[in-house]
């Protein structure tokens, strides 16, 4: 009978940590008001991922289609691991991101946002039984709702030759302009100081 007891009180206190620690979310709805809340809402594919090293890990996703927001087709967005939500992205992994500018090229992802992957068995996607919808459905939700956006324009920096070495002949015509230059003030010098 003691032994049932404390079994029951260690079994009681170990469910207790465990769902101390558990990802718990606030749920919401696919609403309009929801969407509001966030800077930029995006479905993409990760490119490329850097984990964590410090405190925040990368996912680079090249932007398929842009809801809300400004971005230009490549997107970075930056990712906390120490937390109890995170989920890993990876390579070739499609999503649906809403999130907030960090800067203007990046955005820092909640983990408690709306935020979904895609999943190719609806048995896996438990966001459809967390969110009320599929990601389908979600989907047209947001084409109809907010609409597809242009990306930013890449602009071309123009500063390739700013920082080149000078080739021999250019050193040696630099020089020699360099010390006619000295050699002229000098004399101009010495001329209005002797007068």
């Amino acid at each position: 009978m003691i032994n049932a007891i404390i079994k029951s009180i260690v079994f009681f206190f170990l469910f207790c940590y465990v769902n101390l620690n558990a990802c718990q979310c606030p749920l919401s709805g696919l609403s309009i008001a929801e969407c509001d809340k966030y800077d930029i809402v995006f479905k993409g594919r990760v490119k490329n991922v850097i984990e964590c090293d410090n405190k925040f890990g990368e996912a680079v996703f090249e932007i398929d289609e842009l809801y809300k927001g400004q971005a230009k087709k490549t997107f970075k967005v930056l990712f906390e691991c120490n937390t109890p939500c995170y989920q890993k992205f990876n390579v070739g992994d499609e999503w649906i991101i809403y999130s907030r500018y960090k800067q203007v090229n990046n955005c820092k992802l909640d983990w408690c946002s709306r935020s979904r992957k895609f999943f190719k068995s609806e048995k896996e996607d438990f966001y459809t039984l967390t969110y009320g919808n599929d990601y389908d459905d979600e989907l047209k939700f947001l084409r109809k709702n907010l609409g597809l956006h242009r990306f930013l324009k890449e602009a071309k920096i123009e500063t390739g030759n700013r920082n080149t070495i000078p080739n021999v002949n250019q050193t040696i015509i630099i020089l020699l302009c360099s010390i006619t230059v000295i050699v002229l003030f000098y004399f101009i010098f010495n001329k209005w100081k002797s007068k």
